[in-house]
């Protein structure tokens, strides 16, 4: 994330939720899904419009190192454990591009609500999330 809101978010992510940033380049954050318990490397969008054409070769190749890096070091990464996590939205309503790289490479896309579940354990954060930047808002 690259715009100072997206960096606040990355900071709100790893700093009070219990997920942290990551080390591995190109990676924003890893956590613990709490859906499945898998530890996921997740690069994490702001909303279902945020990349373009150009991201998502980047996206595919720091999905890749970070693949290649856990076989090196011998950590079980499976394909479903990198995880682009879009901080807003609604599953079908993301762009043509992040459905390229879900349907292509078979990269897991987590939005909104989901995102949010599986970060956090609470399915009712994103709503309080939301609410509570709508009161800010205003």
């Amino acid at each position: 994330m690259t715009t100072s809101f997206g960096q606040n978010m990355q900071t709100f992510i790893s700093g009070v939720l219990d997920s942290y940033g990551s080390l591995v380049p190109g990676i924003d954050i890893e956590f613990v899904d709490a859906l499945d318990g898998r530890k996921k490397y997740c690069q994490a969008k702001l909303g279902p419009n945020t990349i373009n054409k150009d991201d998502v070769e980047t996206i595919h190749n720091h999905f890749r190192q970070a693949k290649n890096l856990g076989r090196t070091n011998n950590l079980p990464v499976q394909q479903h454990d990198l995880v682009i996590g879009i901080l807003y939205g609604e599953p079908g309503k993301e762009s043509n591009h992040y459905k390229y790289l879900r349907d292509k490479h078979d990269y897991s896309l987590h939005i909104g609500k989901d995102f949010w579940h599986r970060l956090t354990g609470d399915e009712s954060f994103y709503t309080g999330l939301t609410q509570a930047i709508a009161e800010v808002a205003v």
